[in-house]
């Protein structure tokens, strides 16, 4: 059985992260979509609100599931037997960091590849901070996250001063 980890902070899930998720879904036999936390970012949703809209969002798929770690991505794939980890790429720029990292998996984990997807083309400019900034202003969201979770989006961003 091939299993990959999709790992990301998801605050919130993006249909960038959903065709992704949906094309990783159509390589592997199993998929984990894992929440894990950066440090570096403020989140607006808790991780366990995260993987509630993550499982709303990819219950069509039968081979994928949610999970979490706050531990290092490498120990959580080879706990799962995975012998991948995908990272989506928007641009170049994001080339220059996951490289990095999939380097230093590779390190330590040698049995773990790390897969690069480009992301789709009408999603190359999307991510969750430009659905943050677009939401606290009202912006239509429905281009950039999940039907399923939009209204989720619209009262958390109601409720807060993200």
């Amino acid at each position: 059985m091939k299993i990959a980890v999709y790992p990301g902070s998801f605050d919130p899930i993006t249909l960038g992260h959903l065709n992704i998720i949906k094309r990783a879904a159509g390589i592997f036999d199993r998929v984990y979509v894992c929440v894990m936390v950066n440090a570096d970012k403020k989140p607006m949703f808790t991780r366990d609100e995260r993987v509630e809209l993550i499982r709303r969002c990819v219950k069509r798929f039968e081979n994928v599931e949610v999970d979490t770690s706050d531990g290092l991505l490498v120990d959580y794939a080879k706990s799962r037997g995975a012998c991948a980890i995908i990272k989506g790429l928007r641009a170049v720029s994001d080339f220059d960091w996951e490289f990095q990292m999939a380097l230093a998996n590779k390190k330590l984990e040698p049995g773990i590849e790390t897969m690069f997807m480009a992301s789709s083309e009408k999603y190359t400019y999307l991510s969750s901070t430009v659905v943050k900034e677009l939401g606290k202003y009202g912006a239509d969201l429905s281009e950039f996250v999940p039907v399923e979770i939009m209204d989720d989006i619209k009262d958390k961003l109601k409720s807060s001063s993200v």
